[in-house]
């Protein structure tokens, strides 16, 4: 049988950023209860007083704050290290046959110079390589022959180290990214192991990217 409690939490479940909002205490849990309240009463079928889906919002925002307090930002607290690395330039191929020859060979090259930042990944139809500038003419040169979809410049990287146990929680790049999505940062690239992930901004946005992330250790 539905309830209101019930009927609230799915539909909360079905806006991320809603729900993100309530487990922080900054939405107007009587505003958003007259917003929803139609949809509510549809799923239910019958009229429903504000005050039943101001308490159920109430419930729920607890349970919220409770799971991501005791979770997500155990894991964000124990952030470690956070790199910067800019004059960066983001390339995208379109995958080929001899692609990965023209990137053995880019390797090659970059072996010789280990101060230069490189990054790449693959998907079904293309390639993605970010590289620092001092190398684009070398990527133009082993690439001459291959199709260049996207070419961005003046990008800085930010590579962040999160726990171990970042595995475990769910909802962890939900959160961080939401937080940067919140301060209108534009994510060019993301790129992740394990334990480290790496966003590529524009160069007039790593400091506020840097602050964003650096700040959610002492959430």
């Amino acid at each position: 049988m539905k309830t209101i409690s019930s009927v609230v939490e799915e539909y909360i479940k079905k806006k991320p950023f809603l729900q993100s909002a309530l487990a922080q205490g900054i939405i107007n849990l009587t505003s958003l209860s007259r917003i929803v309240k139609p949809e509510i009463e549809h799923e239910l079928g019958k009229d429903i007083r504000n005050g039943a889906i101001v308490m159920a919002l109430k419930r729920l925002s607890d349970d919220l704050e409770f799971r991501a307090t005791h979770k997500i930002l155990k894991v964000l607290k124990n952030i470690g290290e956070i790199t910067v690395r800019s004059s960066l330039t983001d390339y995208t191929f379109l995958a080929s046959d001899k692609i990965l020859v023209h990137q053995a060979k880019l390797l090659e090259e970059i072996n010789n110079n280990q101060d230069v930042f490189y990054t790449s990944s693959r998907g079904v139809n293309e390639i993605n390589i970010v590289i620092s500038n001092v190398m684009d003419k070398t990527v133009e040169r082993l690439f001459k022959d291959e199709k260049c979809t996207q070419k961005a410049e003046e990008l800085s990287s930010i590579t962040v180290k999160l726990p171990a146990e970042n595995v475990s929680v769910p909802g962890i790049y939900y959160f961080i990214f939401q937080r940067l999505a919140w301060e209108g940062i534009v994510l060019y690239e993301v790129i992740s192991t394990t334990n480290e992930f790496t966003i590529l901004v524009n160069d007039a946005q790593v400091d506020m990217a840097f602050k964003t992330i650096k700040d959610l250790k002492a959430l």
